[in-house]
């Protein structure tokens, strides 16, 4: 929780060990940027803990899926940095050879988590929820392969490696989504407690911001820390990652992807997928920044 100093604050910052969130925040984990005076106090975990332990509070900044961001818009907001958005870029339902797409509805599906974007995608692309099972996002690809579920929706640097699995691209929800609306796909955000004053809000924006910009001019600082933290440590499939999840949208969010972030929850919510808004009896959309 937010606690205060002589001279600044102490804010728990977590995000997750995968080498997009690692190459964002590793200057501020090795103090090599100005923290104008706020001192972070870091966690690592997988994305879909953050979202569980974002239901109580726990951290005052946290990388969460927007799907979850999507259930706890009276607890956290969105900053407008540090972001996972883009194209080409979304979640892949992968399976063994010979699947039949058209009984994905009556398999069992591996998701990376229940409040994952991941699994947000699967529920609107079938238009239904569907029966999906929740394991750690590495054990997708190998539970697949054993034959332990018919089908999974993978996430992170899976994209690069699920053919080493023996598996097959069945629907790239991606792609899907941008086919459906025009936007970038919105995967997760940077969320920051509610009750932090707007001042420190725009100061931590723009130190996520100096962050990314101080890892782009010295990627090769950062890479034993990224290594340290990765689930796939060849190096071509951690540069890929990177490039891949770290653009423009994650120094600054932007109009577009505002409105990517809006019509992911907005189609959401009229499908009931996520909760609609506790103070508004109608489906209020607009991101709370």
């Amino acid at each position: 929780m937010l606690k205060t100093r002589k001279n600044g604050l102490d804010l728990s910052l977590a995000f997750s060990p995968c080498p997009n969130d690692t190459f964002i925040f590793f200057a501020i984990a090795y103090n090599l940027i100005d923290c104008e005076g706020i001192e972070f106090k870091i966690r690592l975990a997988d994305v879909e803990t953050l979202n569980q332990k974002a239901k109580a509070g726990v951290f005052d900044i946290s990388k969460l899926s927007f799907a979850a961001i999507g259930h706890l818009q009276d607890r956290y907001s969105l900053l407008r940095s540090g972001a996972a958005l883009g194209r080409g870029c979304g979640p892949l339902i992968v399976a063994k050879p010979g699947f039949n797409i058209n009984k994905l509805k009556l398999k069992k599906i591996a998701v990376p988590g229940l409040w994952t974007t991941a699994n947000l995608l699967l529920c609107l692309y079938l238009s239904k929820k569907p029966d999906v099972y929740p394991i750690s996002f590495e054990q997708i690809m190998p539970s697949v392969e054993q034959g332990i579920f018919d089908a999974g929706v993978i996430i992170h640097e899976g994209r690069f490696t699920y053919k080493k699995y023996g598996l097959e691209l069945i629907v790239d929800l991606g792609s899907w989504w941008e086919a459906e609306t025009s936007l970038p796909i919105p995967l997760g955000g940077i969320a920051i407690r509610k009750g932090i004053s707007a001042e420190t809000v725009k100061k931590i924006e723009r130190i996520i911001r100096e962050s990314v910009l101080y890892a782009y001019k010295n990627r090769n600082k950062a890479d034993d820390y990224i290594k340290k933290h990765a689930q796939e440590l060849a190096p071509s499939v951690i540069r890929q990652h990177i490039d891949l999840y770290v653009n423009e949208f994650t120094l600054n969010l932007g109009d577009e992807g505002e409105e990517a972030v809006e019509t992911l929850f907005k189609i959401a919510r009229e499908r009931g997928i996520l909760p609609l808004r506790a103070n508004s009896k109608r489906q209020k959309t607009k991101v709370d920044l």
